[in-house]
């Protein structure tokens, strides 16, 4: 299978691309000039590497006609921190730079495109993320992310283009981005200072990246997998046990400010999600527990994660 990938270069992206690479697969990949490839060491010479931007790919058009991919997994997206999500340039440029995309890879013969979405485009909700639930996102990227993909998946029927909507949840592991929630509790517990949080009494699913790279790969691999899922472990914790399972790993004697930042009045208190449509339709589910995944995150920060 002729795979391109966008945003290789980031978490769940570089995983995905190792795990294409390990499987046999034609991989190219889609990055900026400005990219930080680290995550890919060791595997860049058995990709194809095109530089382009998501803003303009019209430079970038002919190598990626070329490249003739039979699978697109989109998983770029520019600005997904809390500082940088709901920034109109930012949101303008994802959506027209994904129709773009598609206009070219269309031309080239794509069969199957694998986009990620997010649990923003549900809301705040008070019971566990289904299919079935009516959207209702509250912020500008939950907006963009639910519009993106239900024009993705028009255009993609109108073509002949399978079209696969991932709406994840979260996902944790080794090489995260360190301003996240996880890798930021490890960086200041093992510089021995005092992380502060919320409450942390809000549930939330966490599903590690190894798990979440081989589901993405499943939702290509199988022609009956079409539309939109839910993407999570199907396991909630809240998130002070998840933080008081770091802090014992690391010394239990470690304080914790949970309460330290107040929660707001319109922030997503809790993240649940049934994943049973996907797990049913893929024959996927998540193989590494909280416990296992926390601890070989936390030896890559001690390790590898130093040298970064």
């Amino acid at each position: 299978m002729r795979c391109l990938v966008t945003g290789a270069s980031g978490h769940l992206g570089s995983y995905l691309t190792r795990l294409l690479i390990a499987r046999g697969e034609e991989v190219t990949i889609l990055v900026r000039d400005s990219s930080n490839l680290w995550r890919l060491n060791g595997v860049l010479d058995r990709i194809r590497l095109i530089r382009g931007r998501i803003e303009d790919l019209a430079p970038a058009a002919g190598e990626l006609r070329r490249a003739s991919p039979d699978a697109v997994f989109h998983l770029g997206w520019s600005g997904v921190t809390a500082d940088t999500r709901d920034c109109a340039d930012n949101l303008i440029n994802n959506v027209a730079g994904s129709l773009q995309l598609l206009r070219i890879v269309k031309d080239a013969g794509c069969a199957c495109w694998i986009g990620i979405g997010s649990q923003a485009e549900y809301g705040p909700q008070s019971e566990p993320l289904s299919e079935e639930m009516a959207p209702r996102p509250n912020t500008p990227y939950g907006v963009a992310k639910l519009c993106i993909g239900q024009m993705l998946a028009m255009l993609c029927g109108q073509c002949g283009i399978r079209f696969v909507w991932l709406r994840l949840l979260a996902i944790y592991g080794p090489k995260d981005d360190p301003r996240h929630l996880i890798p930021s509790v490890i960086d200041k517990l093992l510089a021995g200072t005092r992380p502060s949080l919320t409450s942390g009494d809000q549930p939330w699913d966490y599903l590690y990246v190894e798990d979440a790279a081989e589901g993405v790969y499943r939702a290509a691999l199988n022609e009956a997998v079409e539309g939109v899922y839910n993407f999570g472990s199907g396991h909630a914790e809240t998130v002070r046990h998840i933080v008081e399972l770091l802090r014992d790993m690391i010394d239990s004697g470690l304080t914790l400010g949970f309460g330290d930042i107040p929660s707001s009045a319109d922030a997503l208190t809790a993240l649940r999600g049934d994943i049973t449509k996907f797990r049913n339709a893929t024959g996927w589910s998540p193989q590494t527990d909280l416990q296992t995944g926390l601890r070989r995150t936390l030896d890559w920060h001690t390790s590898e994660g130093r040298r970064q």
